[in-house]
């Protein structure tokens, strides 16, 4: 990934958030048949491994997981906060109008040698694990155990696991911090004035080193 210095994110707590915040993966992984991507709902294991450990599972009839089996390395791409950035929200627009259009975004890529997993048991908890991190902030959560028993193995029969602990690790926070501060503070008002409540806004004042951030 291009990573200028200014927007390198190499903590791994960080990135380990950004993944749980935003768990829906691109999977991207090469076979017989090419280059294949699917968006995949992922766990990570922060414990697992010296840079944590990446858990999900595909459907059966996806060809994707053949693949997985024979590769050495995939890589999977989370996408978090992202934004297109006016140029009208600068300072310097009025100043010398020497301004473009930009995208600001935070995102976090993986990189690691896949297992294809089958067993039962390790899939039964996968799916518990991935459907108690979703429905966790609900009121009446939803459990793996409120549907039938058989229905449940049924569905177990039609997915196949996959693990990856991650042997390399980037996290990317291109949020303004590269304009001067008048422009970041423009960037900061205005996704406030278009949004509110903006989570690239927050972004914006907590990379940019905004007052009050």
């Amino acid at each position: 990934m291009y990573q200028p210095t200014l927007f390198r994110e190499d903590r791994l707590e960080v990135q380990h958030a950004l993944i749980r915040a935003h768990p829906l993966g691109l999977l991207v992984s090469a076979g017989p048949s090419g280059l294949m991507a699917n968006l995949i709902p992922f766990l990570i294991d922060p414990a697992a491994g010296e840079r944590g450990t990446l858990r999900a599972h595909l459907a059966r009839a996806n060809g994707q997981w053949e693949d997985l089996r024979r590769a050495d390395s995939c890589l999977v791409v989370f996408q978090g906060a992202e934004r297109y950035i006016t140029p009208s929200w600068y300072a310097t627009k009025m100043e010398t109008g020497k301004v473009v259009p930009t995208w600001n975004y935070a995102m976090v890529q993986a990189w690691g040698r896949p297992a294809v997993i089958e067993d039962q048991d390790w899939l039964r908890r996968q799916i518990a694990d991935l459907t108690a991190a979703q429905e966790a902030a609900r009121a009446d959560p939803w459990a793996v155990d409120d549907a039938p028993a058989p229905f449940i193995a049924a569905q177990l029969r039609g997915i196949v696991g996959v693990e990856i602990p991650i042997d390399r690790i980037e996290g990317k926070w291109k949020v303004s911090q590269n304009r001067p501060m008048a422009d970041r503070a423009g960037v900061h008002a205005g996704l406030q004035a278009e949004d509110g409540d903006d989570a690239m806004a927050a972004l914006v004042a907590d990379r940019g080193g905004l007052p009050g951030s």
